[in-house]
């Protein structure tokens, strides 16, 4: 008599999950949901360094505010300036940076100018030093400059009346010394996220705790720590909760009442210990959990008690790599900002990589030029999930397509760079 099939469920290490969205269908789930916080405060400049502008900053007035020498040298009127030959001009003057020289140039004069002093009325080009003899109060020069030379005109930065900087931009440290350049001190800027985090599982240990057989130190918290620090939201911190529904139930409860998103790692997969779908779904939502990438396969997204949840796999690597894909942007969204989607370029690599068709991977690599002026990225060996050094030898993502299977060394991959983003 033939045996029944058995009754399987999907795993992590199947090549293709019907169940499991694209990475592009997960992304545009996440963003449609999620919407931007409500709530603002007004801050000194130097602390809205990294804040998500909540307002329209304008030039009061032109900047910079006066026409200005862009070099040392000597300020004339382009009508002295000789069509061949050697033009000689008498020096009246000088004009230093807050010290301008304030009569109007006459035909055949000049006077001395330093970086960033006012251009005096008559002149309209600046003579760089090197490029000038000076003899007994008079210059002389050779033929071919050309009106305007050297010359920063006024409001050829920002004119007065024009917007800077839109409601919703994450200001940078240019943005606030372009604010400063318009004499604003302090700006209206976007209430930061709430976001709790917590790592769930019987095996993990805190810092400082002894290990027994089988535990391990959490590591994740550490690295959502410095991944959510980056991007700039509040955090609270709510430690390791073991594998105890009742304790998880009520970890989930606490965190959704005091947070706008709760991150968890751990408990998302098909184990009998993961209890999380199972919570989730009884307090709230659950809106995907599974996504068809590796690492990071079994990933929860859904709703606690109005606050956004995403529960992240336990794997050290499955975190970071399913934060950047997909946290990230979601709580970029919930700032009030654009998100940084991961961008990517292409790179020849430099060994052949293997992976099963049905899922998108995410290898990590090194990003370099080779002596040969090309852009390579090499792998930096073994891709695991739990091989969390990978990812401090990397400074990018190898991203193999969904239907891909071999890549032989010396092909062309795409590539996403880490800079700006870890």
């Amino acid at each position: 008599m033939k045996e029944p099939p058995l009754k399987l469920q999907p795993s992590c290490d199947d090549d293709y999950d019907p169940a499991s969205l694209t990475c592009e269908e997960a992304l545009q789930r996440l963003l449609e949901a999620v919407r931007p916080l409500d709530g603002q405060e007004r801050v000194h400049l130097r602390g809205a360094l990294g804040r998500v502008l909540a307002e329209r900053v304008v030039a009061r007035f032109d900047v910079p505010a006066h026409t200005n020498s862009a070099m040392d040298g000597y300020a004339v009127a382009s009508a002295d300036l000789p069509a061949e030959g050697i033009g000689e001009l008498r020096v009246v003057g000088a004009s230093f940076a807050g010290k301008p020289y304030r009569t109007e140039l006459a035909r055949g004069e000049a006077i001395r100018i330093m970086t960033g002093a006012v251009v005096p009325d008559g002149a309209d080009t600046i003579l760089i030093q090197e490029k000038v003899e000076e003899r007994a109060g008079h210059i002389r020069f050779e033929a071919g400059h050309r009106r305007g030379q050297h010359v920063r005109a006024a409001g050829e930065d920002l004119k007065a009346g024009a917007a800077a900087f839109a409601p919703g931009r994450r200001l940078s440290a240019a943005d606030i010394g372009v604010i400063a350049s318009l004499g604003i001190a302090e700006v209206a800027v976007r209430r930061r996220p709430r976001v709790a985090f917590f790592s769930t599982g019987d095996e993990l240990r805190s810092l400082g705790e002894p290990l027994g057989v089988g535990e391990i130190y959490d590591s994740n918290r550490y690295t959502l720590y410095g991944m959510l620090t980056q991007l700039g939201v509040d955090l609270i911190d709510f430690g390791v909760v073991t594998d105890d529904p009742a304790q998880l139930e009520a970890a989930f409860t606490r965190a959704a009442n005091a947070a706008d998103a709760v991150i968890t790692s751990g408990g998302v997969s098909v184990g009998e210990a993961d209890y999380t779908r199972e919570i989730l779904g009884r307090l709230g939502e659950v809106r995907f959990w599974k996504v068809a990438m590796k690492p990071g396969r079994p990933l929860a997204f859904g709703r606690i008690d109005g606050a956004w949840f995403f529960g992240l796999p336990g794997n050290p690597v499955s975190v970071m790599v399913t934060f950047y894909e997909f946290v990230r942007p979601a709580l970029e969204k919930l700032m009030g900002t654009t998100p940084r989607l991961p961008w990517s370029t292409p790179a020849r690599v430099t060994h052949a990589l293997k992976k099963r068709p049905g899922r998108v991977e995410f290898q990590r690599g090194f990003l370099h030029r080779a002596a040969d002026g090309q852009t390579c990225v090499t792998p930096t060996g073994d891709q695991g999930s739990g091989i969390l050094s990978s990812m401090s030898q990397a400074n990018c993502f190898i991203v193999l397509p969904l239907d891909t299977a071999r890549v032989d060394a010396g092909a062309m991959v795409d590539v996403q760079p880490f800079e700006g983003l870890l």
